[in-house]
């Protein structure tokens, strides 16, 4: 079988690499699913661009802490959980300095952990003293 001769631009140009059915259509996108669905969640069918409204949004997570200067940031996690648990227990919950350490170890812990470290509280077996 003879391969096309593809070094000249005429003949790039003829060669067709999507299928049939979608050679006409727009080009294709990785994303374009996922812009038709943002787009139809921020969007109402009869809004225009002009009327939508674009809502602020702040990424936020825990601060620089010199005593984890690692990448590893599981110690890091592992003291403001258990700092948070200390707070509001010598201080109460509406503590506001404890929000701090509650912001820091949700923002850094994967959710599991945590989950598995309330009920190991719970259960009374959790390895840290809290008091």
């Amino acid at each position: 079988m003879l391969r096309p001769d593809l070094t000249s631009p005429a003949a790039l140009s003829s060669v067709n690499t999507r299928p049939s059915a979608v050679a006409n259509s727009t080009p294709l996108s990785c994303t374009a699913p996922f812009d038709q669905l943002a787009r139809s969640l921020t969007k109402s069918p009869n809004m225009s661009d002009d009327e939508r409204e674009t809502k602020p949004f702040k990424f936020v997570t825990a601060g620089v802490d010199a005593r984890f200067p690692n990448t590893n940031q599981t110690k890091h996690c592992w003291q403001n959980y258990v700092d948070y648990h200390k707070c509001i227990l010598a201080k109460g919950e509406d503590f506001a300095p404890c929000r701090q350490f509650y912001l820091a170890y949700k923002s850094l812990c994967p959710s599991g952990w945590h989950q598995r470290w309330d009920e190991q509280r719970e259960a009374g077996n959790f390895p840290a003293r809290l008091e």
